[in-house]
């Protein structure tokens, strides 16, 4: 049973099971993996993705992509900034369209504004750290990371 006042989540089908269990690890690279996993499925390309979207936009799934090691491919850091909280929500929105930040979201923290920043090289992510200062009115914290830690979150939504 949810708390009270948490946000009802849509029940699942045997379909969004399957297609949500089946390709947490191991998605297809090919040209065309949607068509795939329709394939194995039973349904159509088309379904798969109207239902990952609407997955998606009910807050289910928040991103279909790969997790690629820390430094294999460009350079990335956390950061963080501290934003009088009247301008968060305007900071945070600038912030997170810059084409190299993701995982832009606020904290019970002084830095209470924290992203991920992920560029082709150093300097672009310095560029991206400078601008945002800028956005923010203030220095961002570069937040590198010194260890790193393999956490898999992948689980199964249905079990026997």
């Amino acid at each position: 049973m949810p708390a009270p006042g948490a946000p009802r989540l849509p029940a699942l089908d045997a379909i969004d099971r399957r297609l949500l269990d089946g390709w947490q690890r191991d998605f297809p690279l090919e040209p065309h993996p949607f068509a795939r996993l329709a394939s194995e499925i039973g349904i159509t390309e088309a379904e798969v993705l109207a239902r990952l979207h609407a997955l998606r936009d009910a807050g289910m799934v928040g991103r279909i992509g790969a997790v690629v090691r820390p430094h294999t491919a460009g350079c990335s850091t956390l950061a963080a900034v501290a934003v009088a909280p009247e301008r968060l929500d305007a900071v945070g929105t600038e912030i997170a369209a810059l084409a190299t930040v993701n995982h832009c979201y606020e904290r019970e923290h002084a830095l209470n504004l924290w992203f991920v920043v992920a560029a082709e090289d150093e300097a672009a992510m310095l560029e991206t750290m400078a601008r945002a200062a800028a956005i923010a009115q203030a220095p961002v914290h570069d937040l590198r990371l010194r260890s790193e830690y393999r956490i898999d979150l992948g689980f199964p939504l249905q079990w026997n």
